[in-house]
């Protein structure tokens, strides 16, 4: 699935698993942040996702007033999770509308798992 976006010279066509890999990377800076999550987590068991799989936890939704992204992860023990969600949420907002030129309208921020840091 891509998100096409037309204007004056032609159109471009942005594939759904690049937003995805520009907003699970930019999750990953984050202090407070230990990885993504995979999706599918109705067993009850969370799997932390590697680097190269990092779009597996981001979930993009496309509607007329623009993307919704939602996040799957695993938050550090001992951090104040609504600063971390808080940090995630602009820092994937503003990278993905400065790397794409789309509008996101919202981004969740689901926190699948408590990890404490080795």
């Amino acid at each position: 699935m891509s998100i096409k976006v037309e204007n004056d010279l032609g159109s471009i066509n942005i594939n759904k698993d690049v937003i995805a890999n520009i907003a699970g990377s930019s999750a990953i800076e984050c202090y407070g942040l230990v990885g993504m999550a995979s999706r599918s987590t109705t067993s009850g068991i969370v799997n932390l996702l590697k680097k190269e799989n990092l779009n597996k936890g981001v979930k993009i939704e496309e509607t007329d007033e623009g993307l919704i992204i939602d996040l799957y992860v695993i938050i550090q023990f001992g951090t104040k999770i609504s600063v971390v969600a808080e940090n995630i949420i602009e820092k994937v907002r503003y990278n993905v509308e400065n790397q794409t030129g789309l509008k996101v309208k919202k981004v969740n921020v689901n926190i699948e798992g408590v990890k404490v840091q080795e």
